[in-house]
């Protein structure tokens, strides 16, 4: 990552950890509630590692915010309407993904951000869903195989779909390339739940998803 990077990503590691104890969780109860590890979400948030979007989703879920909330928390009472490239709030994922925050509080409407993905990279493993949303992809540069599905649909620069967030869907990049893809989301998906909602998640997991075996030293 470039210089800016590492300190937005640093940053957005910082939040991250920020709102887990802003809300009295320690990190396996965070991992349990969301089913991935406390030695994962660890290295989460000290900026060690990325995350799917899938996972992001629901940690945004338990702390009853959105994604946008997860990178932003400056205040809005002398915010400036510009926001320059470097100062956007980046994090980077796994699976060869890189996501850059684009609206901002008080903008709760709709949520945008842009990931670039390496050759090959892609949202996660699997396709994902998040809420009963409409979403827009934009492919701002590249190439990119988009997953609506069983359906797949190959996308080139400046070409666009719409989609409902509650069908299972994937962007992979398939180019030899860097490829940007900007995501608009309307309403955020991410809403208030109550921690115990998440016990008997039967949903799909993540790569992140993996059997914890560190010490309970490691959640604070």
């Amino acid at each position: 990552m470039r210089p800016d990077d590492d300190q937005a990503h640093a940053l957005v590691a910082d939040r991250l950890r920020k709102l887990r104890k802003a809300n009295g969780l320690s990190l396996r109860q965070l991992a349990d509630a969301i089913g991935t590890s406390a030695s994962f979400l660890s290295q989460l948030e000290r900026g060690l590692t990325g995350a799917s979007t899938s996972t992001l989703i629901r940690i945004a879920d338990c702390y009853g915010t959105s994604i946008s909330e997860l990178f932003d928390e400056s205040g809005v009472s002398d915010r400036h309407p510009i926001m320059r490239k470097h100062e956007r709030p980046v994090l980077q994922a796994m699976h060869g993904q890189k996501k850059a925050l684009l609206s901002r509080r008080p903008l709760t409407q709709f949520e945008t951000y842009v990931a670039q993905f390496q050759p090959g990279g892609s949202t996660g493993d699997e396709p994902y869903t998040h809420g009963a949303s409409s979403e827009m992809l934009v492919v701002l540069k590249g190439a990119v195989s988009l997953t609506l599905d069983d359906r797949q649909f190959a996308m080139e620069e400046g070409d666009c779909a719409e989609y409902q967030s509650s069908v299972p869907h994937r962007v992979v990049n398939t180019g030899a390339d860097m490829a940007e893809v900007m995501f608009i989301i309307s309403p955020p998906t991410s809403t208030a739940k109550q921690l115990q909602n998440y016990g008997n998640d039967g949903g799909a997991q993540d790569s992140e998803t993996t059997t914890d075996q560190g010490s309970r030293s490691n959640e604070d």
